[in-house]
């Protein structure tokens, strides 16, 4: 239905990807009307999905003799196909209840240490176990959850007393607390350092690169005793001059107004953040899926022929995959806004002109944090060298204290989740946390 009322074809953009989809057009940036729409169209879903999932299970029941026959499973396993991808979808759960340590399963518990208006400290307590080294992981506000990095927190457990931000929806926060923008996100994580304590290890994932980098410039010129101990920087846009991939190139074709006028919308009045503007998490998920829509087409193929023919296992291995990828958030647009102009278009950080409430973010401030860049060498959306910039740029940091690890044949997703990232990508990291385990 959306697609129907869509009438003007344009660019989807956010900090961390960019690309084409059909929207509507605004003026003078409201465009709470074109958000109510979403909001209509996705009610007819979920209604939609609800039927096709009860009549999925009516053709699969024993007592049905369509059952039995050669295209009720057929038309089951279509229906079914089509209700999970229809389905409305909150804030995924981490649903990390154990880990092993030494060997010995322990149970594990989340703790909210530091609740903010935009985000919250999140501890995944590992029960009877004192001591390892402390990491805090850094997740993406770029549409999705923190739970995006359920993979990388589940290999960091074993080893790291593991910490995480937990980004809010920016929907759901009342316009009486605030707005968000790069400056606070960067004090978000100062707060979180400070609350964590000293020797702390920091682990940014793609767009919190630029605010982790930020921060320990700042706590370093301060000499900051809760400045971290290492910083590793995965896939992260520091320098998005160095091989500028199509996400990059986007956000340079037009001029901040033109994101401020055409891509935020005003959150409707059914949501706690009525009248906040935004960078809508279901615009975000559109262009998730036009970057790559042969691929996604492919892949819910694969879960209706793995359910015709009976292989539960594979079909419910795609569909959790897609309950995560399809569950996104809004972004308060002060924090869109400014990202797109820091980071992308006026690249602030590599030439020394980013500034942090009217103070000057100095890369040449950090002497003694252990840095790695992490890149894949097939990342479509942070190209070879992006990452890598943050070794450069740093000129007071002795070499000793600077690491640079090229994943081959590992994509943007597989640096953080995945096979690769468990059994070649996060060893680097262990070995970079050890090797700087006090200062």
């Amino acid at each position: 239905m959306l697609n129907q009322m869509l009438g003007k074809y344009s660019y989807c953009v956010a900090p961390q990807r960019l690309t084409r989809v059909n929207i509507v057009s605004g003026a003078g940036g409201d465009w709470s009307m074109s958000y109510n729409a979403y909001e209509i169209q996705r009610s007819i879903l979920a209604s939609a999905s609800a039927l096709a999932d009860m009549g999925s299970e009516w053709l699969q029941n024993p007592i049905n003799p369509m059952s039995y026959t050669t295209f009720g499973p057929v038309i089951a396993s279509g229906l079914e196909v089509f209700a999970h991808a229809s389905a409305a979808r909150g804030k995924p759960a981490f649903g990390l209840d154990e880990t092993v340590v030494n060997g010995k399963t322990v149970a594990v518990r989340e703790e909210i240490v530091v609740r903010k208006p935009f985000g919250q400290l999140k501890r995944f307590v590992r029960e009877g176990v004192e001591g390892g080294p402390k990491l805090l992981i850094v997740a993406p506000m770029s549409g999705h959850f923190a739970t995006l990095l359920r993979g990388t927190v589940e290999r960091m457990l074993p080893t790291c007393d593991v910490y995480i931000t937990d980004w809010r929806d920016a929907k759901l926060v009342p316009l009486d607390q605030g707005y968000f923008d790069l400056d606070d996100y960067v004090d978000y994580l100062i707060e979180f350092l400070h609350t964590i304590g000293p020797n702390t290890h920091m682990l940014a994932v793609c767009q919190p690169s630029v605010p982790c980098y930020s921060a320990a410039c700042l706590m370093s010129e301060d000499k900051d005793p809760c400045r971290p101990l290492t910083l590793t920087m995965m896939g992260g846009p520091i320098d998005t001059r160095e091989a500028p991939t199509e996400v990059n190139t986007v956000a340079t074709q037009r001029p901040l107004s033109w994101f401020e006028n055409n891509v935020v919308f005003r959150v409707p009045m059914l949501y706690p953040g009525s009248g906040r503007q935004v960078y809508a998490g279901f615009l975000q998920l559109t262009g998730f899926m036009a970057m790559n829509l042969g691929n996604h087409l492919v892949s819910h193929w694969q879960i209706f022929k793995h359910l015709v023919e009976g292989d539960e296992d594979s079909a419910e291995a795609t569909k959790a995959f897609y309950d995560e990828y399809r569950s996104v958030c809004d972004m308060d647009a002060k924090f869109y806004l400014q990202t797109i102009e820091t980071v992308f278009q006026k690249h602030q950080l590599p030439k020394g002109e980013m500034m942090h409430r009217g103070r000057r973010v100095d890369p040449g401030a950090i002497t003694d944090i252990g840095i790695l860049a992490i890149e894949g060498e097939s990342d479509d959306i942070s190209g070879l060298g992006q990452t890598k910039a943050a070794l450069h740029i740093a000129t007071n940091l002795p070499e000793a204290f600077k690491r640079y690890y090229m994943a081959e044949s590992v994509g943007h997703y597989g640096i953080f989740n995945g096979r690769r990232w468990r059994e070649l990508i996060a060893p680097v990291v262990d070995d970079w946390i050890v090797t700087h385990g006090s200062r």
